[in-house]
């Protein structure tokens, strides 16, 4: 088992008072981290899957004296998969105010429910984490520099789901159960897909044009539905953790694009699998873009884990003048292109540097990328 980056942060905060939330797509390891921390606690723990109707039925507001009665003499809580629970937030801020002395845990596949409805109820009553797949920096600290480099191209393809990095040779079989039987079913559970094939469409479509700024219109064309569904649906897709969106960069320069958007997919391995596409690097056309993908979603592992709070935009004119990549902190700017191939020439636009004056400009290619992604000279 690869040991996640956040457990000391999470035991940290474990003060049998606020409840601890893990989000994060399903698959990633919620339950196996909810175990491990429960054996660190030293105690007996309660662990319920909300994948069960009884544990559904009793994780209601109107029985909390049966759930307190259902508890004994446990005093660790876990609840699993508690968007599947109605009124989960509303259910653990009664047992919380009840200040009995309880460390509730709780996981969530999908921030559609979880979130809107535990956060609005448990407003200071939580700690919140998001889980990912496994990042560059946790692998690095189970293995080695020379082995994360051997694995360079298999995370490219496969990805970095817990079990497609350990059981490498089982890859395909893994991710085609993870998108069958956990990711569509998690985003239709929500009930707000009322067109499935539309949602297939679209999802295969977004990852035909990883590191191209999407259109609306076109997606519109492409799946032939309205804008304003497209647009629900992406939002969707967000919450339930399959992508994530970068927004262009903007200070009202001449030819800047301001309203642009990119999309990207949390995992390779998810977004390969959804187009049954596999073949190795050395005869794939889209090496370029899943060398983006795989920068774009370590980075924010990176930035999630190491607490490095800062805005993150693209950059483009209508002149194809590109920066792949632009974080701001604390006002100030780091711009980065990204090239697999580390011979390959690139410039940073002069148009940019003039006009923002970036703290740091840094190309990351294949022979760097580690120590970007884990703050490691």
């Amino acid at each position: 088992m690869i040991n996640r980056a956040q457990i000391l942060e999470i035991q940290s905060r474990i003060d049998f008072k606020k409840a601890i939330i893990l989000l994060g797509a399903r698959r990633l390891g919620k339950t196996s981290l909810l175990r491990q921390l429960g054996e660190q606690l030293q105690q007996p723990y309660l662990y319920f899957s909300a994948d069960e109707p009884a544990v559904r039925e009793i994780w209601k507001p109107e029985n909390t004296s049966a759930l307190l009665a259902s508890f004994g003499t446990h005093k660790v809580i876990m609840i699993d998969e508690a968007q599947l629970m109605e009124n989960a937030g509303l259910t653990l801020k009664i047992m919380i105010d009840k200040a009995l002395g309880y460390q509730f845990i709780v996981t969530g596949s999908s921030a559609l429910e979880l979130a809107n409805n535990t956060y609005e109820s448990l407003t200071g009553r939580k700690w919140t984490f998001e889980l990912y797949p496994i990042s560059t920096a946790e692998l690095l600290a189970q293995t080695n520099l020379l082995e994360v480099n051997r694995q360079l191209e298999n995370r490219l393809i496969y990805g970095s789901y817990p079990e497609v990095v350990v059981k490498q040779a089982e890859a395909r079989t893994i991710l085609a159960n993870i998108v069958q039987s956990y990711l569509y079913k998690d985003i239709l559970a929500t009930g707000v897909i009322r067109k499935p094939a539309l949602l297939e469409k679209l999802v295969k479509a977004l990852a035909l044009q990883i590191g191209s700024e999407v259109s609306l219109n076109e997606l519109s064309r492409l799946t032939g539905a309205d804008v304003k569904t497209v647009d629900a649906y992406i939002r969707l897709l967000e919450q339930t953790y399959l992508i994530f969106t970068l927004p262009s960069f903007s200070r009202n320069l001449r030819k800047e694009i301001g309203r642009g958007r990119k999309v990207f997919f949390y995992d390779n391995g998810i977004r390969n699998a959804l187009l049954n596409s596999f073949a190795p690097l050395a005869v794939r056309t889209d090496v370029g873009q899943l060398w983006e993908n795989f920068l774009m979603s370590e980075r924010l592992k990176f930035t999630s884990y190491t607490k490095r709070y800062c805005n993150r935009y693209f950059w483009r004119t209508v002149t194809q003048q590109e920066i792949d990549y632009i974080e701001e902190a604390d006002s100030m700017l780091s711009a980065f292109k990204f090239k697999w191939n580390p011979q390959a020439k690139s410039r940073f636009a002069k148009t940019f540097l003039d006009a923002y004056k970036p703290v740091e400009t840094q190309v990351i290619h294949k022979n760097n990328y580690w120590e970007w992604l884990t703050n490691k000279p």
